[in-house]
């Protein structure tokens, strides 16, 4: 009875979240989110230590502007780095998933992530950047909820308005005015390639250092005409 009991607690749990986070979602097909759950992580651990890059208070700089004032090269760089296949796929990519589960196993250890922008959308919104495989699991479910109700336009548009770009820095507006003192929209071929590739780690990375991987990028861009 005890084991039941709890299967029937966690599933309602489980069901629960998914309806919240459903309802989240349609929300956000027409209305920004005021904050996300790596935000939040960010401010907590700034009141137990400074940031990395610079000193005094923590300060969250960023300004949702629409996608059609996201310069296209930006858009462009981001997809060829993090998701080559975003407009193939419906927030998984199980192509890659499979790919880097053989690499994983040829070489006795998990080579690198297969997170799709949907997947890195949803742990932003709803999560922390903490390792965690539930959460993992949480991401396969709700990717292809985020994919449906969202759209791939809108997906995108909001990915590239709260990914952390820099010490407290958020979104592309930010990321522009803070590396490169121009607006999103403004951001060339070059400048926009850098930004893509500081995005593994963004608050270690810094754009004028990106030189190996940012030309990559562009390479990839290239290869799909963009």
């Amino acid at each position: 009875m005890l084991v039941g009991g709890l299967l029937r607690f966690f599933l309602a749990l489980y069901l629960g979240l998914h309806v919240f986070w459903a309802v989240a979602l349609f929300a956000m097909r027409y209305v920004n989110p005021p904050t996300t759950g790596v935000q939040i992580q960010r401010r907590v651990e700034s009141w137990f230590s400074r940031t990395r890059f610079g000193r005094g208070p923590y300060r969250k700089r960023q300004r949702f502007v629409p996608l059609a004032k996201i310069s296209l090269d930006l858009q462009h760089a981001v997809i060829s780095s993090e998701d080559g296949n975003y407009y193939r796929h419906h927030g998984i990519d199980w192509q890659q998933v499979q790919k880097v589960a053989a690499e994983s196993t040829e070489r006795g250890k998990i080579t690198r992530g297969a997170s799709t922008i949907t997947q890195q959308l949803v742990k932003n919104l709803f999560f922390t950047l903490h390792r965690n495989p539930i959460r993992k699991g949480f991401e396969y479910t709700l990717a292809p909820m985020a994919d449906l109700i969202l759209g791939k336009k809108r997906e995108l548009e909001l990915y590239l308005n709260v990914v952390e770009w820099g010490p407290g820095v958020w979104g592309a507006e930010a990321a522009a005015q803070y590396h490169y003192h121009t607006s999103a929209a403004k951001l060339d071929r070059d400048q926009a390639a850098r930004l893509a590739a500081c995005l593994p780690s963004p608050r270690r990375y810094r754009p004028s250092f990106m030189n190996d991987f940012s030309a990559s990028i562009e390479e990839r861009m290239s290869q799909v005409g963009w």
